[in-house]
């Protein structure tokens, strides 16, 4: 083989492996620091909310029948505005909700950010709507789970639900 042939081939195994690297450093940069666009995750995901058991319970028109029970139904009516971390690395810090989105996630951006290798950079999102809140798994790699349940769309969540992402465990909780 030639010198020139030898010297093309080296200099090409080079820039691949350059091109390699750079790859590798702009993903790791747009997976910490960058904002990703939602619309396609927004447009796939329609809301869906868990559902509990309701055998043997108590329903909320029946409890409004009992005397003195309006100021049960009006604090359960009440839209919760407090996220308390019960478990993590921020245990017992309260995170007044007091706008119409809560994004969390590692990036620095974020409203709530979560320094934890499970999370990702913009991870999941809290949105008000009409009677309460709403949490949105923004297409995480290692999910967002509610009450142990991972979740593929939106779920409207409700106070004392536990809510985890990462190895953080917080919950909505009331005034």
């Amino acid at each position: 083989m030639s010198e020139l042939a030898l010297f093309i081939v080296r200099a090409g195994f080079l820039l691949v492996l350059w091109l390699f690297v750079l790859s590798i450093i702009a993903i790791i940069r747009a997976d910490l620091f960058s904002e990703r666009v939602l619309t396609k995750v927004v447009e796939k995901n329609t809301p869906t909310a868990l559902s509990a058991p309701t055998t043997g319970l108590t329903t909320i028109g029946e409890m409004s029948n009992a005397p003195g029970s309006a100021t049960i139904v009006d604090a359960f009516n009440a839209v919760p505005n407090t996220l308390f971390v019960i478990d993590g690395p921020l245990a017992g810090t309260e995170l007044a909700i007091d706008r119409r989105e809560l994004k969390i996630g590692r990036a620095p951006n974020s409203d709530l950010v979560l320094d934890d290798d499970y999370v990702s950079a913009q991870h999941a999102r809290i949105h008000k709507v009409e009677d309460g809140w709403m949490l949105q798994d923004l297409n995480s790699t290692n999910g967002t789970y509610v009450d142990g349940l991972r979740i593929g769309a939106p779920v409207k969540i409700q106070p004392g639900m536990q809510i985890r992402i990462g190895k953080t465990i917080f919950e909505l909780r009331g005034q």
